[in-house]
């Protein structure tokens, strides 16, 4: 079955990290670069992270560069996503997503293929 699986999230006080994880199943990853993206309650769905498959370029929004940390084992089939000095506005469903090749910006959700069913992240005190 082909499919993104994410897992990692839960509540964490302000000040916290988690690690959220990106597993894939039925298709080789190193194929796709993979995107994070977060979706809060009445907001649209906003780019975090991207790391490409060709060299391993990584990028960041500007709101949580310095924070969060991409990465990807090929060999686990598993994308990371690093989260450090956490806020409440990071609060959200975070999805991972494989990317279709585009000249469009990372931050296009239009042009990811594949997606994850998404990991809840609260942080609150």
């Amino acid at each position: 079955q082909v499919q993104l699986v994410e897992s990692g999230g839960g509540l964490v006080q302000p000040g916290g990290s988690l690690r959220l994880s990106c597993a894939a199943s039925g298709f080789t990853l190193n194929y796709y670069g993979i995107g994070w993206f977060r979706q809060a309650p009445g907001k649209e769905r906003e780019g975090v992270s991207y790391i490409s498959n060709t060299n391993g370029n990584t990028y960041y929004a500007d709101s949580v560069k310095g924070r969060f940390t991409i990465s990807r084992d090929n060999v686990a089939k598993t994308v990371y996503l690093q989260m450090n000095s956490l806020k409440p506005e990071d609060t959200a469903v975070y999805y991972c997503a494989t990317r279709s090749p585009s000249s469009d910006s990372w931050l296009n959700p239009r042009t990811y293929m594949r997606w994850g069913q998404g990991t809840q992240v609260t942080v609150s005190s």
